[in-house]
């Protein structure tokens, strides 16, 4: 599986990346906890030794299975890469926003105790806390940093205006933003981080399951079920994306592939795409394009033709705000 540095830290990530969201069953309709541990060992068993977690996924739940799963297994800790997060909490009423130092120190030691690790390699602030200044928020994750507990220094869902005022204070190794060929909107963000040295990952890499090729037009979902509020799957163009995808599925195909691999490779291989694309999967069957997907590139006439359907369907590709999916901040939760 091909790696890459991760910015200026000494961390090398593989390009594809183990995304745990779903395991954590939160928004996705619960968690088969025997199944999503196999998941997560199918993944690394194919070479997928990069792992992105958050406790936000499932209360903790995501990063105990990801924990459970690594212990069970013959691995060595220095092959993997372990990425979470912090800066949420949560209540009986859902998740907010909270990047304290005093909040940021109990969640990292109750993320290590959950992975099983005495270091993580990547630490990433979830959502940007506008309740807090970033100088207090980047200087703890700095200290984090200095301390030897983290490898790499990273943010997620932070604007280029929110990533300058951090680097006043705190190193940015990498980036985790929303992008897939379908949702570009935030496409400006992931050229700010390439001319700042800085590595980007890409959450949402699927467009939420709907780059599966696994839904029609007919598709509902239910209250408790993320896409059930999400512009993607309500919104007028739903229809158009969905004749867009099936268009896709044939021509992914055509070149003996599937459409979640062009999916992973058009974020890999786009000029403006991330350096690391995050795979999600909750069953070990999920897991089994991977290898698949590292074994070629897209073309620039691949790239070409992908653009071309799109188009075709629907005329821009900004579908989405980051406010469909982020928690609200303390003061407003």
């Amino acid at each position: 599986m091909k790696k890459i540095k991760l910015g200026k830290s000494d961390v090398e990530a593989t390009r594809i990346a183990l995304g745990t969201w779903a395991i954590g069953g939160t928004g996705w309709g619960g968690t088969d906890e025997q199944q999503s541990i196999e998941t997560v060992q199918e993944a690394i068993r194919k070479g997928v030794t990069t792992i992105d977690t958050a406790p936000a996924y499932g209360k903790g739940l995501s990063e105990k299975l990801v924990g459970q799963a690594i212990s069970e297994m013959d691995v060595n800790r220095e092959d993997l890469v372990l990425a979470t997060k912090a800066g949420i909490d949560w209540t009986e009423d859902g998740n907010y926003r909270d990047s304290r130092p005093e909040h940021l120190e109990k969640e990292l030691q109750a993320s290590l105790d959950r992975l099983q690790t005495d270091y993580l390699d990547v630490y990433q602030i979830h959502w940007p806390d506008t309740d807090i200044s970033i100088e207090e928020t980047a200087k703890k994750m700095k200290e984090f940093y200095e301390e030897g507990r983290i490898r790499a220094i990273g943010v997620s869902n932070f604007s280029p205006e929110q990533m300058d005022e951090w680097q006043k204070h705190a190193p940015i190794h990498t980036s985790q933003m929303h992008l897939n060929m379908l949702q570009r909107y935030l496409i400006d963000w992931f050229e700010y981080c390439r001319n700042h040295e800085i590595a980007t990952l890409s959450w949402g890499s699927l467009a939420h399951g709907m780059l599966t090729g696994k839904y029609d037009k007919d598709a509902s979902f239910p209250d408790d079920d993320l896409r059930s509020n999400i512009e993607l799957f309500q919104g007028d163009k739903y229809p158009h994306l969905i004749d867009a995808v099936e268009e896709l599925k044939d021509f992914a195909a055509k070149k003996d592939r599937n459409i979640i691999q062009h999916a992973v490779r058009w974020l890999l291989d786009h000029h403006t795409g991330a350096d690391v694309a995050l795979w999600g999967a909750r069953k070990p069957s999920q897991v089994e394009g991977v290898q698949g997907a590292d074994d070629f590139m897209l073309t620039a006439d691949d790239l070409k033709v992908i653009d071309e359907i799109l188009y075709k369907h629907v005329d821009d590709l900004d579908n989405g705000t980051l406010s469909e999916y982020g928690p609200p901040v303390r003061s407003e939760a």
